[in-house]
């Protein structure tokens, strides 16, 4: 794997929320006058290349991949589409998660689920289930996130308490991830029941 692919790969994960320079060159190992080449390089590529879709953008101190301004029509079709469908259990678990520990952030939200939710919160945001709330005064001032009244709507609630009880808290944390997963099934059976 080459130097490029690394950078390129690490802007793919990071997503709507985008990735420093000072991140992509601590995650890579390259110096930073090095990470800008490559960056330069990849915007170059995306610019020049006619078959690509991709441009890379800078805004806000973070570096993104960010679809191309003639294809905007075709993406708001697919999320106009997208606002009609089902919620996944993928978004049914971030909901779940924000609704329960909001103000909170993707990081937080990551590490919870034990995979990347970047894309899947983006979602939930445009489909207006999830808002962002604020920022914590700590580096990098990550955005936090909490729930909408577009949210209670959706799900046919007056307000969070209405939410299903979470499950009690065990010692042994097998007991917890089956804790969790029942939990999880029950929020969603619940939330899909309110729903019709």
């Amino acid at each position: 794997m080459n130097k490029e692919q690394k950078v390129e790969g690490l802007l793919f994960v990071a997503g709507a929320e985008g990735i420093a320079l000072a991140s992509l060159a601590e995650l890579t190992g390259y110096a930073k006058p090095a990470v800008t080449a490559i960056l330069e390089k990849l915007a170059e590529k995306y610019h020049q290349d006619p078959n690509s879709a991709l441009s890379l953008i800078q805004t806000g101190g973070t570096y993104k991949l960010v679809t191309k301004p003639e294809l905007a029509s075709l993406i708001k079709k697919y999320f106009a589409r997208s606002n009609q469908a089902g919620l996944s259990a993928a978004a049914l678990e971030i909901l779940a998660i924000v609704a329960y520990r909001q103000p909170i952030t993707r990081i937080e939200i990551d590490q919870i689920r034990g995979v990347h939710s970047g894309t899947t919160l983006q979602n939930l945001v445009l489909r207006n289930l999830v808002k962002v709330t604020g920022r914590l005064n700590e580096p990098g001032r990550p955005k936090t996130y909490g729930t909408t009244a577009e949210f209670l709507d959706y799900f046919g609630l007056q307000d969070l308490t209405e939410l299903p009880a979470l499950p009690e808290d065990t010692e042994n944390s097998a007991e917890d991830q089956d804790n969790e997963d029942l939990f999880l099934q029950e929020f969603e059976s619940k939330m899909t029941t309110n729903k019709e």
